[in-house]
């Protein structure tokens, strides 16, 4: 079923596939389960985009590990992200993602998910791992156009940002960021690419009336467990995905209906 939803989004229009993100549910999988699914996505995407594999853990020899495999099965970047149980200061933050860009030849994406994160990147660990030559990209989660403006600055075009959070893309692009990853376009693939398109070709009024459009399915999104929208929104749309990994619980009959009605209102079943 992966490798359906693999060549359904490529034949979409995506410009790139992410396996284990925060919707892929990285954080409950085994390796082995981490591995299966990266080496799916390669598999399926047969070189026709790229595969920026997710990497996190909460040790440095683990993490390197993880993206020296990936490296192996013929993946084209890291997006890298720290989890952490215990807080960990800067210069272990730095080194974190030091070693994981040493470690590979690929590009490295950072990701920063200050909403889940223990230990996030501050900006000064930010500009120094720009300085590092593979580290290419950032991802920003936090919501905040302020602190990607900050970044922005600080990096001086040694970096190029993305945004993380599917309800400001366009604004993101606005102030300078290259483009969006982030899970709603699972489920709305050939939505999300148009508004990178609108963008492209600099029709911002289009582009935000395509993203006040968009609203409804993260106010879903919001509303309920994120891998569980997903999953229930790709079950509406004929992928057998099944539900969450239990302990995260199902879409609720509420919340199918919602997603249901978000999905129609868009153009996406």
């Amino acid at each position: 079923m992966l490798g359906r939803l693999c060549d359904d989004l490529i034949g979409a229009g995506v410009h790139g596939l992410t396996p284990l993100g925060s919707t892929g549910e990285f954080a409950y999988l085994s390796f082995t389960q981490r591995r299966r699914v990266v080496e799916v996505a390669v598999q399926a995407a047969r070189k026709r985009v790229p595969i920026v594999a997710g990497v996190a853990s909460t040790t440095i020899a683990d993490a390197v590990a993880q993206a020296r495999e990936w490296q192996r099965l013929g993946c084209d970047g890291i997006l890298a992200i720290l989890e952490a149980y215990l807080p960990v200061a800067d210069e272990g933050v730095y080194a974190y993602f030091e070693a994981i860009a040493n470690a590979v030849s690929l590009p490295l994406v950072l990701y920063t998910n200050p909403n889940f994160q223990r230990s996030d990147l501050s900006l000064p660990v930010i500009e120094r791992l720009s300085r590092i030559a593979n580290v290419r990209y950032i991802k920003d989660a936090s919501f905040n156009t302020g602190r990607l403006l900050s970044i922005m600055e600080r990096v001086a075009g040694r970096v190029q940002v993305f945004a993380a959070s599917s309800h400001i893309p366009a604004c993101v692009m606005l102030i300078g960021g290259v483009g969006w990853m982030a899970g709603p376009a699972c489920v709305a693939p050939r939505q999300s690419v148009a508004l990178y398109e609108l963008r492209r070709k600099g029709d911002w009024s289009a582009a935000m009336g395509l993203q006040r459009r968009l609203w409804s399915l993260n106010q879903a999104f919001a509303k309920y467990n994120l891998a569980a929208c997903i999953k229930g929104g790709l079950e509406l749309q004929g992928y057998a995905v099944g539900a969450p990994l239990p302990p995260q619980a199902p879409l609720s009959a509420d919340g199918i209906e919602d997603v249901r009605r978000a999905l129609a209102a868009i153009g996406a079943l």
